[in-house]
């Protein structure tokens, strides 16, 4: 194990596998079959604003998406919205819950260097039955010394995470695709912070990179990790 690094977190969705394209997928869906009451940017901000409501009723995932869409098709129609229209809204959600896991460029490389010499961990927000069907289909599973499914990713959700698998946060890495959930809250926790960027952002994870803090690093993919992580090993 590295003296100044020992243990780092991985994101899942979008970091590791594609999930916001099926959520995009499904939005043009969505304004298709509302397009008679509303247009879609007007729609979609609705449903923004419903996702925003309901993330302490429902938390984060695909059946809380599909519950806001609902009730942003109740909303935006005066209660009007008909069955089948509620029907196909369900049958949207259910087949986001089937669809296949496509692991992004670099994933396995990245995962597998990073285990030759470090604790890894796989840290995710989202249903619980749906990450643990992910993580299974990616053939990533049996990579991880240990896997957290959360409700939300804060300073302390991490300095507790890491504490259980036997290191301080500021010996630790977070690696991922949104500054909000991923990078900021595991600086703040005294981690370092990877921001991977993916090129579908959901608009509740923008944030402002911490550019001036020392354990924030930026790269354009998850081929570069190996090589950050041999630079601060070797600082």
């Amino acid at each position: 194990m590295g003296q100044r690094l020992s243990t780092i977190g991985f994101d899942a969705d979008d970091t590791l596998w594609h999930n916001e394209r099926f959520f995009q997928m499904t939005q043009a869906h969505f304004a298709g079959l509302l397009s008679d009451f509303t247009d879609r940017d007007s729609l979609l901000e609705h449903l923004l604003a419903a996702e925003k409501r309901n993330l302490g009723h429902y938390g984060f995932g695909v059946k809380g998406f599909t519950l806001s869409m609902i009730e942003t098709a109740i909303e935006v129609t005066d209660g009007q919205v008909a069955a089948p229209v509620i029907a196909e809204i369900l049958d949207a959600g259910r087949e986001m819950l089937c669809h296949p896991v496509d692991l992004l460029p670099h994933a396995r490389r990245a995962v597998e260097c990073a285990r030759e010499t470090h604790r890894i961990l796989l840290i995710t927000k989202g249903d619980l039955l749906d990450q643990e069907r992910k993580l299974a289909q990616s053939g990533l599973d049996d990579l991880f010394d240990g896997v957290e499914i959360v409700s939300y990713k804060t300073p302390q959700v991490y300095s507790e995470i890491f504490a259980r698998y036997g290191t301080v946060t500021d010996q630790g890495m977070m690696v991922g695709n949104s500054l909000s959930s991923d990078v900021l809250p595991m600086i703040e926790a005294g981690g370092w912070g990877v921001f991977v960027p993916h090129e579908h952002e959901w608009d509740m994870e923008r944030a402002a990179p911490p550019d001036r803090n020392d354990r924030y690093h930026s790269l354009t993919s998850l081929a570069e990790l190996p090589d950050l992580i041999r630079l601060i090993e070797s600082s």
